[in-house]
Parts: C-alpha cells; sequence; structure tokens
C-alpha cells in the first residue's frame, strides 16, 4: 500500500492508514456512481471528503501501475497545482494506492470538504434573468483559469462549485483528475463552456464577457454562436454514445 500525505495533515496519518479498513463500513455516502464518495467526520470536527476509484479493467490496471498515475495520484497532484497558481479548490489531504499481484487494485483521494457550497448546475437550464452576476463572475473565473493556463477536461456542471462571500462570488473546483496545465487558446476556452448548460441566452451572455476578457478575433455575438456550436456538438456525441451502448447492450 502506498500512501502520500500532504505534510499540513501529517497528524492524521494513523486515520488516513486506517481509511481501506473502514471506507465500507462508515462514513456518509454523497456519490455512488463508477467511483464512490463519502464524508467522514473525525473526532476533531474536521470533515473529510474520501473518494474511492474502483478497480480498472485489467488493461488500465497495466498503464496505472507502470506509465501513468493513479487516478488518485492525479487528483492529489493537480489540486495542489491549482492551489499553487492562486485558485480554491477541495484541499488536498492524501493519496492511497493498494496493488495486487503487483498491478493497482483500488486508490484514494483524501481532501476537505467544502461547506456552504452551491453547484453552478443551478444555473444549467437557465434562466439568464436573474442571474446575470452569478454568470458574468463566473465567466470573469473561468476567464482567469485559461488565462492561468488551467484546463479542466470534465469542466462540468457538478464540478465547480461556488458561494457567495461578503457580496463576491467565490467558485470552487473539484474533480480535478483531468486536468491539462497548457496554454488555453481562445477555441479551447470557448470548448471548455459546452456541457455547463442548456440555455442559449446563458451561452450568449457568456461570450459577449469573455470576449471582453481573452484576446480574440472574434465578436461578442460570434463567440457566443461558437460555444453554442460546441454545446450542440457535445450533445450530439452524447446522443449518439448512448444510441451505440443501447445496441451494443442488445
Amino acid at each position: 500500500m502506498k500512501i502520500i500525505i500532504n505534510p499540513e495533515y501529517d497528524y492524521l496519518r494513523s486515520w488516513i492508514e486506517q481509511v481501506p479498513s473502514f471506507f465500507e463500513e462508515r462514513g456518509e455516502v454523497l456519490y455512488e456512481g463508477r467511483n464512490r464518495l463519502k464524508v467522514f467526520t473525525l473526532d476533531n470536527g474536521m470533515a473529510v471528503n474520501v473518494k474511492r476509484y474502483r478497480k480498472p479493467a485489467f488493461f488500465n490496471r497495466i498503464v496505472y501501475s507502470f506509465f501513468r498515475k493513479s487516478k488518485a495520484a492525479r487528483s492529489y497532484n493537480n489540486t495542489l497545482k491549482i492551489a499553487e497558481k492562486g485558485f480554491d479548490t477541495a484541499k488536498a489531504i492524501a493519496y492511497i494506492e493498494i496493488k495486487q499481484g503487483g498491478l493497482l487494485s483500488c486508490s484514494f483521494f483524501i481532501s476537505l470538504q467544502c461547506h456552504d457550497v452551491k453547484e453552478i448546475r443551478v444555473c444549467n437550464s437557465g434562466p439568464l434573468s436573474g442571474n446575470e452576476k452569478l454568470i458574468e463572475a463566473f465567466t470573469r473565473y473561468s476567464a482567469s483559469l485559461h488565462d492561468a493556463g488551467i484546463y479542466h477536461l470534465d469542466y462540468s456542471p457538478g464540478n465547480i462549485l461556488f458561494r457567495e462571500d461578503d457580496g463576491k462570488y467565490v467558485f470552487t473546483l473539484v474533480d480535478v483528475n483531468r486536468m491539462k496545465f497548457m496554454p488555453v487558446n481562445y477555441d479551447a476556452g470557448c470548448k471548455n463552456f459546452a456541457r455547463l448548460f442548456v440555455d442559449d441566452d446563458i451561452y450568449m451572455y457568456i461570450g459577449d464577457v469573455y470576449s471582453q476578457l481573452r484576446e480574440n478575433t472574434l465578436g461578442r455575438e460570434e463567440t457566443g454562436r461558437v460555444i453554442i456550436n460546441y454545446k450542440n456538438d457535445f450533445w450530439k456525441r452524447k446522443a449518439r454514445l448512448k444510441r451505440i451502448k443501447k445496441i451494443i447492450g442488445r
């Protein structure tokens, strides 16, 4: 078993080392799907999230064991990189990797629980009216990420949290194992918004704000239309994949 602990939380070492032994029986389930996310309340009152990544398919077990970092390791390292660049994310505490027969079996990423936050999905279907301040703040935040070379490959409604602090919106990135740290050009930045909202009015508003914040050759309306095209392409691909999975399932 491999355990990497953020030095700031080394005082939790004895608890962290026992996580694999009690994960199934304790804690409150926050998410159940391909992976499982639980929150644990420690004796000192600290709320801690533990995400257990499921056992990879055999080929991926080889890849994650010898050629690529595990999802838990990437989550941990990416969280630290995001914080180093001055952006908020669920603070990394540790990650654990367990191997069987020399190959990765499962892994855990441990982080602080985010309190008093909402998901950006509250605006997923609109309307724009009444949410202009939030959408503008979110667009400015996204542009700042892109300018800083941070590109979340799963920039989706459940992975962006926000709260109001003294009248200002503060955003937090989560589920960060799929990230790229690279120069983000304007087109890639537009594409990054594709899966966040349904309402085209929101996307036109985002295009208006985003076009003023980043160097580009497109106008405000054209930027909005480009983002909408990426959104439509994303949902078409998703629907096509769903049909294919249905056919294969039959």
